[in-house]
Parts: C-alpha cells; sequence; structure tokens
C-alpha cells in the first residue's frame, strides 16, 4: 500500500497516514480537514473535490491530483498561520516552519508524502530508466555522469549587428573558454521579459565563467527594427551583449521553435544543453557549475571579464514612461518604468512636480524618498483619492497617497505567480504574475495580468485578489470568462458597460461585459497583424499597449507597433487612425478637449487635439515571419523532448509528472490527436486538405533534487507553450520535435 502522511495532524498521538491507493477516501478526508479548518484558501479547489467526489467517471489520477491540491492549499495556511504566530486545529504540538522555508509543490508534481517544511518521498522502487518523451540523464556505475550529448555550436550571425559590446562585432570563437548562453528572445514576449530577470542573478554570480549573449528574434514587423531593439534592450535593463537578428538566421541554425529558448554551449563550442520556456534558471545554474568543475579540470576554462559594454545614459525628463493618469489637481502622474519611478508633472505634461521612487530596483514600501519600485506600469485613481500601481517586474499592485507620497503594497508576495500557486485570497499572500495595467470597475480593481495571460481583480474592500477571466491558456477564445483565452493582456479602459482591453500578443481590442463574458471588437488571434483600417472584422493592429475610452462612447487604441493612435466605434463597427508618427505609444488620457499620448520610446508625453476626422493610411498586412515547418499529410509524429536537470529525477509513482496539450489552428487541420494527455509523444493525424495552420502545443514536466542527503528536495515545474506554424507538404517531416529541455537525440 503506498501512503500520504498528513503532518502535523495525529490521531491518538499517532501519525496520520492517507491511503493513496484510495484516493477516494484521500481525497474525503483532505476536504474534510479544510472544512474543519475553516481555511481561508483553497476554496474553489474544495468545491472542485467535493464535485469530483460526486462524479463516476473522474478517473483516479484526476482525484489524485485534486487531492494533492487540497494537501497543497492546507500546508500553505499552516505556513501562514506559523507567520502570524497562530494556530489551527490539530496543530498543537507542531512547532513553527523556520523562516523562509518554502514549500514542497505537491500539487503540480503529483507525487511524494508532503510535510509542511518540505516535501520527501518514502523509498521507492527503481523508476524506469526511460519514459515516453523523457530523457534522463546517464550516469556511470561509479556514481558519475556519463558523458553528455554534444552538438558543435554554429556560428552566431545577425544582420542587426551587436549591441552592448562597444561596436566589436563577435563571433562563436571571441567565447571560447567561456561558458556562453544564449537566450533567444523579442520584446514584445512577457515570457522573454521573465527569462531576463531570472537570469541577473546567475548573471552576476558566475561574471568571470558565464557570458549571456541575447539573440533578439523578432516575431512583429516593428520589432525587426534596429532602433527598436536598441530601445528595449535600454527599456529592460539588458546588461550583456545582444545580437540582432532580424531574419531569425541564427534562430533558424539552432533550429530554435518557441519563445524564450535558451541554450548552453559549453568553452569548447559545444552545444549541452536547450531548455524553452521560463523557470530554468536553477537548472541552468548546476549545468554552469559542472561545467566550471569539469572544464576546470581540463585547462579549457577562461576567467575574466565579459564583452560587455555599457551604453552611455541619456538626459531627459522621462525614460520610456508606461503609462499616465490624470489627477484631480490637473497634474499628470507617469509611470517612469526604465527608471523604476512614478513622476508626477505639472498641467503642461513637461514640467516635473516630484519623483516618487528611489530610482533603483526594488520592493519596499515608505515615503516618497524611500519607497521602491521595479520597472512600474499601469496606474487607477480609486474613489478616496488614492492611486493603485501595477509594479509589474515586483509581481505586485502597490497603492499611492498622492498627498503625503507614501507607498504601500495591496497584494503580490513579490515573488512571480506559478502554476499550482492559490488564485484567490488575501491580497497580501497570492503571488501575481506581471501585471501590466489596473483599472477601476464595478466596484473592484481590475488587472491586466500579462504573465499567465488572464484578468484578475483586486476587492479592496476585502484586501482579497482573485481571477476574474481567463485560462493561463494564450490565445483568442472569447466566451465565459472562465473559459476566455488571453494573450498578454496589456492595457485597460472602464465604461459602465464595458472593460475594454489590449490583447497584445493576439494584436486585438477586446472586452468584459457585466456577465464578465469576454467579446473581441478587433483581432483574429496570434499570427495575424498590421495596420488596416475599416470594419472591424478584417481591420488589423499591431501589438497594442493602451486603451482609452472617448467621450462619445468609442474608444482608442494605443497601437503601439504601428506607431499610431486608432480609434473603435462600437456603434459602426468600423476603425480609423487618429493619429501616426507617435513613437511606440504605450497610452492615452484626456485632458479637456485633448488627448495626451504617453509616446514610450520618445520619452514624452505628447499632447493631441481630439480630431473631428481620421487620418488616412496605406493599408497593410503581416504575419509573423517565422517560416512554416513542412510536414506531410497524416500522420505526424509529435515529440516534447524533456531531460531532467543535472540532479534532478522524475517520479511517477504517485501518478504521471508530465502533460500535454495539443490543438490546432484552423481547428479541423487536426483529424486526430488533440487534447490533453500525460505522455510527452503523441500521433497526430493531419488532414490533407487543410493545406496549413499552426499546431498549439502545450507542456508540463515536473522534477525534484535526486540528493539523498536531503530530506526536503525542491521541486521544479518547467512549462513552454509552442505555437507551431506548419505546411502540409509531399515528402514533408513526419516527426516534429520540440525540445522542453535537453537535446534531441534524434537530431
Amino acid at each position: 500500500m503506498s501512503r500520504l502522511r498528513l503532518l502535523p495532524w495525529s490521531e491518538d498521538g499517532k501519525p496520520v497516514y492517507l491511503d493513496t491507493d484510495d484516493p477516494d477516501s484521500m481525497l474525503s478526508r483532505l476536504a474534510d480537514e479544510m472544512e474543519e479548518a475553516q481555511l481561508g484558501l483553497g476554496h474553489e479547489v474544495l468545491a472542485a473535490a467535493r464535485q469530483m467526489l460526486g462524479d463516476p467517471e473522474a478517473s483516479r489520477a484526476e482525484l489524485r491530483f485534486t487531492a494533492a491540491r487540497l494537501a497543497e492549499c492546507l500546508f500553505d495556511a499552516l505556513r501562514l498561520a506559523d507567520s502570524r504566530g497562530e494556530r489551527l486545529a490539530g496543530d498543537e504540538d507542531d512547532p513553527p516552519a523556520a523562516p523562509g522555508t518554502t514549500l514542497f509543490r505537491h500539487a503540480v508534481t503529483g507525487h511524494g508524502r508532503v510535510t509542511r517544511n518540505g516535501g520527501t518521498r518514502e523509498p521507492r522502487p527503481p523508476r524506469p530508466d526511460r519514459a515516453v518523451g523523457i530523457r534522463t540523464p546517464r550516469v556511470r556505475q561509479d556514481g558519475r555522469m556519463a558523458k553528455r550529448v554534444r552538438v558543435r555550436a554554429p556560428e552566431l550571425v545577425g544582420k542587426g549587428g551587436w549591441i552592448n559590446t562597444g561596436g566589436k562585432n563577435l563571433t562563436l570563437a571571441d567565447f571560447r573558454g567561456r561558458i556562453l548562453i544564449l537566450d533567444f528572445w523579442t520584446f514584445c514576449c512577457i515570457n522573454c521579459l521573465h527569462v531576463l530577470d531570472e537570469l541577473r542573478e546567475l548573471e552576476e554570480k558566475h561574471r568571470d565563467t558565464v557570458v549571456i549573449v541575447g539573440v533578439h528574434s523578432p516575431k512583429f514587423v516593428h520589432e525587426a527594427e534596429h532602433r527598436a531593439v536598441l530601445d528595449a534592450v535600454e527599456r529592460y535593463g539588458v546588461e550583456h551583449p545582444v545580437l540582432d537578428d532580424p531574419e531569425l538566421a541564427t534562430w533558424k541554425q539552432y533550429a530554435v521553435r518557441a519563445w524564450p529558448t535558451l541554450v548552453v554551449i559549453d568553452p569548447e563550442g559545444y552545444v549541452v544543453a536547450q531548455h524553452a520556456g521560463e523557470g530554468h534558471a536553477h537548472a541552468i545554474e548546476r549545468l554552469v557549475e559542472e561545467l566550471e568543475a569539469e572544464h576546470t579540470a581540463k585547462g579549457t576554462l577562461r576567467r575574466g571579464d565579459g564583452p560587455y559594454v555599457p551604453p552611455e545614459p541619456e538626459p531627459t525628463t522621462l525614460r520610456f514612461p508606461g503609462k499616465a493618469l490624470l489627477l484631480p489637481s490637473g497634474n499628470f502622474l507617469v509611470s517612469d518604468t526604465t527608471r523604476h519611478q512614478l513622476v508626477e508633472l505639472a498641467p503642461d505634461g513637461e514640467s516635473v512636480v516630484r519623483r516618487i521612487g528611489t530610482g533603483a530596483r526594488g520592493f519596499a514600501d515608505g515615503d516618497a524618498a524611500t519607497a521602491a519600485f521595479n520597472e512600474p506600469q499601469g496606474l487607477a485613481l480609486l474613489e478616496d483619492g488614492s492611486v493603485v500601481v501595477a509594479d509589474t517586474v515586483n509581481h505586485a499592485l502597490r497603492r499611492l497617497d498622492p498627498a503625503s507620497g507614501e507607498v504601500s503594497t495591496l497584494a503580490g508576495t513579490g515573488r512571480q505567480w506559478m502554476q499550482g500557486d492559490a488564485t484567490s485570497g488575501p491580497g497580501r499572500e497570492v503571488s501575481l504574475s506581471s501585471p501590466w495595467d489596473v483599472a477601476w470597475w464595478n466596484g473592484r480593481v481590475w488587472i491586466a495580468m500579462a504573465g499567465v495571460h488572464q484578468l484578475w481583480a483586486y476587492d479592496p474592500a476585502a484586501g482579497t485578489v482573485a481571477v476574474a477571466a481567463g485560462t493561463t491558456n494564450e490565445g483568442l477564445v472569447d466566451g465565459p470568462g472562465a473559459e476566455a483565452w488571453f494573450a498578454q493582456p496589456s492595457g485597460l479602459a472602464a465604461t459602465p458597460e464595458r472593460l475594454w482591453l489590449a490583447d497584445s500578443e493576439t494584436s486585438a481590442l477586446r472586452w468584459v461585459d457585466l456577465d464578465d463574458a469576454v467579446h473581441t471588437a478587433v483581432g483574429t488571434g496570434l499570427f495575424d497583424f498590421g495596420h488596416r483600417d475599416g470594419d472591424a472584422g478584417q481591420a488589423l493592429l499591431q501589438h497594442p499597449l493602451g486603451v482609452t475610452a472617448l467621450p462619445d462612447g468609442s474608444v482608442a487604441v494605443s497601437d503601439t507597433y504601428n506607431h499610431a493612435l486608432r480609434r473603435y466605434d462600437p456603434h459602426t463597427g468600423q476603425v480609423t487612425t487618429l493619429a501616426t508618427d507617435l513613437r511606440e505609444p504605450s497610452d492615452a488620457v484626456l485632458a479637456g478637449d485633448d488627448i495626451v499620448v504617453v509616446e514610450s520610446a520618445r520619452h514624452r508625453l505628447t499632447r493631441l487635439r481630439l480630431p473631428e476626422e481620421a487620418v488616412r493610411v496605406e493599408a497593410v498586412a503581416h504575419r509573423t515571419q517565422r517560416a512554416a515547418t513542412e510536414v506531410a499529410p497524416g500522420r505526424l509524429r509529435l515529440d516534447v523532448i524533456f531531460e531532467a536537470p543535472v540532479g534532478q529525477k522524475l517520479d511517477t509513482r504517485y501518478g504521471p509528472s508530465t502533460r500535454l496539450l495539443v490543438s490546432a489552428t484552423p481547428p479541423e487541420l487536426l483529424l486526430n490527436g488533440g487534447g490533453a494527455g500525460t505522455d510527452l509523444s503523441r500521433d497526430l493525424e493531419l488532414d490533407p486538405a487543410v493545406p496549413e495552420g499552426v499546431l498549439h502545443v502545450s507542456a508540463m514536466a515536473a522534477s525534484c533534487d535526486d540528493d539523498p542527503a536531503n530530506e526536503y528536495p525542491a521541486c521544479h515545474v518547467h512549462q513552454q507553450d509552442w505555437g507551431v506554424p506548419v505546411r502540409l507538404a509531399e515528402g514533408g517531416a513526419d516527426r516534429l520535435p520540440l525540445v522542453l529541455a535537453g537535446m534531441d537525440a534524434d537530431v
């Protein structure tokens, strides 16, 4: 019998074990404990659990997974109670958790026995050496790692040239002797921005042995402009060399298929690992340490300063401002994003009244001189006169008192929300993910949660935050809020009956009605964009970041990558252009008869008279420029490659630790093989009658530290979404490999 020990609960002084071979009983007991303790966490999980208990169709795997979610909520509640010096029922004799203790994310990995201070597994039988779609590190009999798979790294080529090198052009040979990490990114991509932040600590810690090179690989036409890449490198504080690759030459040479992708090259110039998506910094650091030891012993590691040369700072009042707000005083409050401050400007939009924040990255409450932000964006005025700030890279909502300049925190823990984390609860106890904009609507602060493709809402009366719409899947799907898909929502504007939103990655204008249903006014999906006016059904935008409600019921759209201000009239269904030659407009606010535009890449506010007539522009349409993969019609083998990182392993004792979700656009492309499953390899059947389309693949794998001396090993989630353009052609490939982590041995 396999058991899960429920710590610190006991009965008659004896430990309580749950029988995982009887998931109904296990689930019922956990649900009872949740209710008895009257926990403030996990109520939606509890409701789902109760529903599943009465569902005869529920599988054993579903029951185990839901039980694990309940266990996670149970121990999260214990941790929170201990931090407050409180006790819960059944917790009289258990000592408080040590400060800084983290929980084993049992809900995600779905295996192991759980304790309040971490997770560990009972002794287990040896696991299979190879699971479907999964590659495990090979270990020699003496316990040392076997020689890893290596592939000679292709040359680094980019028509746009090098940035942050002081004008020097680099080749792969310039990095010989160093550990090189290639970060394939594009500046529109929120996951790429997350990876930039994940790598900062590793980059600093191993500065004398590791060189990170960003390979900028554009999705949108605007991102192929060299000036735009230069701006993005400064905007996001990129402190390493960047290769501008507008034609995706290096992307193709390294067979990259997703933003972001990280490739590790050893000091001898061989590719030794590839990781798609975010959350891999821990695995790469372990690999770096192993490579440092290996190549120090071989004499092939070269230490010293890297080739990074910082640019000269520019003396402007604002630097890449994000959003603006008109205060009751007539002044403007602007999020000066790159300088990590809020700036109050006089009504002329130029004269500085005061700055709020230290100007350095940080997360600290306090007065105007001591508070700290990290790339703040959205601003919203509340009924009490205070301002809510979307503190994007701190993954938090902050509150500014304009009268005193005091800054406090309303919601967020400072840690990025990850799969398995709570999706509702007290604001300061729930993690957020890159909140980009905020708006006051129907008694709540609505949040454009760009990092997880959702809308959340904060209730200031209750001090709670919760998901309001979206599934975390990236795409454009309308319908009830709980079923809708978004793609990096970045701008919000409220009217009495609608919440408008700029859904940037789908280049779409969308709205939420009073019943929380989601609708699309302009936009078709992730890969179509451009500048086209006319009927909304065929109009095109390009990565809009802002939306503004106008007095006549229409809305203005800050059409960022088209450098334009657009207008949509819901009464006529027409899209027009109000102004052009605005450098990356990211927001706009009304000021009397004028509209004041945040020209982010010109570092200023620009005042425009609301025009009575639209500007005529030449229509242009684009599709994402990645070349389609030619595949054979009929059967296609999909292999998601996942190799557990060095020092980690998978464990399937309590059920699968992997998940694969497949769909297609158009849906008719996929005859068979769609839907969710646990194997990372699958046979798809493509309809020969559909000549091209996009395969949407979402994969997740969980791995845990493999150290017998560690009683409470940490577990990590690896997740990535791919949108793979495909073209059906006789003689095309019959296998589609996607690397989540590791190397494709069949290359």
